[in-house]
């Protein structure tokens, strides 16, 4: 009966171990497979993506703040 206990004891110290270290990895970035587009803005330069740039009718702008101001 104690050696059954010693090896769930056992068991369950690398199943914890191993689920760690398995979440730990699930942690990194992942890569991006392709690389971000980016755009500078109109009225500064600033560099940003696209995807996060606003979009106006001179161009992209880092903030909707230099869209205004850009295009008034």
């Amino acid at each position: 009966m104690r050696y059954l206990l010693l090896l769930l004891v056992a068991l369950l110290i690398v199943w914890q171990w191993r689920t760690a270290r398995s979440s730990r990895s699930d942690r990194q970035a992942p890569r991006a497979d392709e690389p971000i587009e980016m755009v500078a803005c109109a009225f500064c330069g600033l560099h940003l993506a696209k995807k996060d740039a606003v979009t106006g009718g001179r161009g992209f702008y880092c903030s909707a703040a230099h869209q205004r101001s850009h295009e008034t």
